[in-house]
């Protein structure tokens, strides 16, 4: 069970939703948990949730010199699993400001590019680094040009990396609709109402959970002939 039993693994967005969990998940498996968030308070609560022995950091991924100092801080670790983002946007291209759809990048892509800069000379070379994405690169709806766009540029950006930070592994996972924060701008009605009629349209007959997202991230930590792929985990969604 103790498979990354003393393996410092870092998870930026690690405060809440999928990111939660996988600290969860891969300190029962006996590794060192650093969890990174912007919200201290949503840190302490987090840490109330883990091992003693875990740490956690409040950084604006947004502020390259803060990543950078944060990495500086803790010095050589194993794992960086980036899972941090803010909350959907939903909208039509002509109903979309400019300047929303270009901040929109800030957390979600550039945040996790100035993470990998930064963390990339104190990676074990055995070691490894997972980011997110979503299914709506693959199937997206009405109305979400920019979750499709960000999550095409990450797993674009993790094969890139894959390639030049070899032989750290990258690997991106692909969630399709799970239960989480990310989801807190719908009223809580909607949200039920959505997760229902999704759910019922999916050959598992239920939207993910957390808990089933982290088990990926804890298996491409642990698989060590994986890189540069992306692992879609969504239920059926890409079948219906």
């Amino acid at each position: 069970m103790e498979s990354l039993k003393a393996k410092k693994v870092v998870i930026i967005g690690g405060s809440s939703g999928i990111g939660l969990a996988t600290a969860k998940s891969v300190a029962l498996k006996g590794g060192l948990v650093i969890i990174v968030s912007s919200n201290q308070q949503r840190i302490d609560k987090a840490l109330q949730e883990l091992p003693t022995e875990s740490i956690g950091y409040a950084v604006d991924v947004t502020n390259e010199m803060q990543v950078r100092n944060l990495f500086e801080r803790i010095g050589a670790f194993d794992h960086l699993i980036f899972t941090a983002g803010e909350n959907l946007i939903l909208g039509n291209v002509a109903d979309t400001p400019l300047e929303m759809a270009r901040n929109y990048f800030n957390i979600r892509y550039w945040g996790a590019f100035t993470a990998v800069k930064y963390a990339t000379p104190f990676i074990n070379i055995t070691g490894s680094i997972v980011l997110t994405s979503g299914i709506a690169s693959n199937r997206p709806s009405k109305g979400w040009a920019l979750g499709a766009s960000i999550c095409a540029a990450m797993e674009g950006f993790a094969r890139a990396m894959a390639v030049e930070l070899a032989p750290i592994r990258v690997n991106i996972v692909s969630p399709g609709v799970v239960k989480t924060e990310l989801w807190g701008g719908m009223s809580e009605s909607d949200r039920e109402t959505m997760y229902t009629n999704i759910g019922n349209a999916l050959p598992v007959k239920r939207v993910g959970e957390a808990e089933d997202i982290a088990k990926t991230f804890v298996y491409l930590l642990e698989q060590q002939y994986c890189t540069g792929q992306t692992l879609i985990i969504d239920g059926g969604t890409s079948l219906v």
